[in-house]
């Protein structure tokens, strides 16, 4: 093993500081897929003592919090994301003990613990839908859940004619105890995940359970999955799909984005701030404008992620317009802004920036994203993807995110330059979107591929045996291990950008400045850095200053096209 996956998880600088309960503001948060980042026993899948083994490489690389994906006990049928039981962990991924352990060793290296909740739905494998179906037809057991008997004389038709997220039909229909065909409960993601129903006021109490259970462990904060989607209006007569989708989202939609989904973040709030310092929260939240700020504000869950990164193309006016929209957007909720330009549910952002510009669209919404996702992986096949070009670009974007004030959300592998892997045989997949729309999306798990650690070895240092996705030849190249402490490398440009952004931090704003260009951008902060981006393809003269970082290299003082500068001045 070499010195950079043994390396101690020395205490940071400002691991010993009083707790600060703003520390979210503008933290730089790591995201771990556990399942794909160190795999401890050998048995292919990534779990909690894999992620112990790897807190001295989280430490030198300068973050501030891990936010962990699902490593609840799961069915797998959505990547952990179909939950069986909330306050347990996944024994093929480790035990409470090594929970504990885990959290213990990142706190005592200055790293916060942000964990998924996700309460829109359950796993089927839950023990309150096992209740459920055993229970029958208007039982209280039934009730927690959503419920209705099918159309038609024999109720053999869906109650209506939705169609879930991962393709399908939002509707299964269930076997009555009695063997006979029966109800139908309703999923708007996978079979697998039947949706709770908020209205039932057990399901409020066992999430504040829920909540109160990690945040007793030390658990810092909670990334709230699908947190627009948990109340709902299912009062007959149901709409068909057609008047669902022209519903406009502004409150009262039938399952997006409801008023009172804000009543049961009120609840959580108060559990939050019952704890010192107050546990954080950051809503995933796919709404409309100007519904973001009440999921973001401080009666809230506090934080809501900012998306339109995620469907902007590698251009200065797209990203200018991003950024001063969602600095407004901050401000009137009181929140700080949040960065993400990839995580696990969409393609990297190196291979977004090396594919051909993406398709017009009319802005950040879930459809979008997936439609962005479809051409990236169907649209635009790998032969038209330029890898270096995707690098350089991704790498300017990155240094441009991380000069922004607010919060910047990484996901694991960006930081060695990772691409997506575009080519997993289809008997290998495992994202329920590929098999609920074969040959329309090919899913998620190009992004979820076992991360390289190591040039050699079964799964590139992953673990001892063969990873549960398979990983390309060409990560050997990417691995941990070869770029550590090499001049120029990707993971060397990040531990650089994050300990200068630490040192840098100041103030949560900025000022635009003038480049006469329309491909570059510039901003400075408040202490007197700036940050200047060149979008285009020919180089631009750099202004006076003391170059704190670059991207790539400079040329001859020039700032070459898709490049990032930081500047003392």
């Amino acid at each position: 093993m070499s010195d950079l996956l043994d390396r101690p998880a020395v205490a940071s600088d400002r691991s010993g500081a009083a707790p600060d309960p703003t520390w979210w503001r503008q933290a730089a948060v790591y995201q771990i897929y556990p399942r794909s980042f160190a795999d401890s026993n050998g048995d292919g899948i990534g779990d909690l003592r894999g992620i112990t083994s790897r807190v001295g490489y989280l430490a030198a690389l300068g973050i501030d919090a891990v936010w962990l994906s699902p490593f609840y006990p799961s069915g797998l049928a959505d990547g952990g994301y179909d939950v069986a039981d909330y306050r347990d962990v996944d024994p093929r991924i480790g035990t409470l003990e090594d929970f504990d352990e885990m959290v213990a060793a990142l706190h005592a290296a200055g790293i916060r613990v942000v964990v998924d909740i996700v309460p829109n739905h359950s796993s089927d494998e839950h023990a309150w839908f096992a209740a459920a179906l055993a229970a029958g037809p208007g039982s209280a057991e039934r009730e927690r859940y959503i419920f209705r008997d099918g159309a038609g004389p024999d109720g053999a038709e869906p109650p209506t004619d939705w169609t879930s997220m991962f393709g399908g039909p939002a509707w299964t229909r269930v076997t009555e105890p009695d063997g006979t065909p029966g109800q139908w409960y309703l999923h708007l993601f996978a079979p697998e995940q039947p949706d709770f129903n908020w209205a039932n006021p057990e399901v409020r109490a066992d999430f504040l359970h829920t909540l109160r259970f990690w945040s007793d462990r030390g658990v810092d904060g909670f990334r709230v999955d699908v947190a627009h989607a948990l109340t709902k209006d299912l009062s007959d007569p149901l709409p068909t799909a057609a008047e669902l989708d022209a519903h406009p989202r502004g409150g009262d939609h039938p399952i997006w984005d409801r008023d009172e989904v804000h009543e049961i973040y009120a609840e959580w709030r108060r559990v939050f701030d019952s704890y010192d310092p107050p546990r954080t929260a950051v809503a995933e939240a796919w709404v409309e404008r100007h519904r973001r700020p009440r999921y973001a504000s401080a009666e809230g869950l506090g934080q809501a992620f900012e998306f339109d990164l995620l469907v902007a193309d590698f251009d200065a006016a797209a990203f200018r317009e991003v950024v001063t929209d969602s600095l407004e957007l901050a401000a009137e909720s009181g929140s700080s802004s949040t960065w993400v330009l990839s995580n696990h549910d969409v393609v990297r952002h190196a291979t977004r920036y090396g594919l051909p510009p993406l398709p017009a669209r009319a802005g950040s919404t879930e459809s979008d994203e997936k439609q962005g996702r479809a051409w990236v992986l169907a649209g635009a096949p790998e032969d038209s993807l330029d890898r270096a070009a995707g690098e350089r670009k991704a790498r300017a974007a990155t240094l441009f995110e991380l000069a922004l004030p607010g919060s910047a959300y990484l996901y694991q592998g960006e930081e060695l330059g990772l691409h997506e892997v575009g080519d997993i045989p289809d008997d290998a997949r495992q994202d329920p979107t590929f098999f609920r729309s074969p040959g329309v999306d090919k899913g998620r798990d190009g992004c979820r591929v076992p991360l390289p650690w190591t040039a050699e070895g079964p799964s590139f240092g992953f673990g001892d045996a063969t990873a549960h996705l398979p990983q390309p030849a060409w990560f050997a190249d990417h691995a941990a291990e070869v770029q550590d402490g090499a001049e120029g490398s990707t993971l060397s440009m990040y531990r650089a950008a994050l300990e200068l952004r630490h040192r840098l931090r100041t103030a949560e704003r900025l000022e635009w400045l003038d480049t006469g260009s329309d491909d570059v951008l510039a901003f400075r902060r408040p202490n007197g850095w700036t940050c200047i981006t060149n979008f285009g393809s020919s180089p631009v003269p750099l202004p006076a200053g003391d170059v704190l970082l670059t991207s790539g290299p400079l040329d001859e003082g020039m700032l070459p096209g898709a490049s990032t500068v930081w500047l003392a001045s």
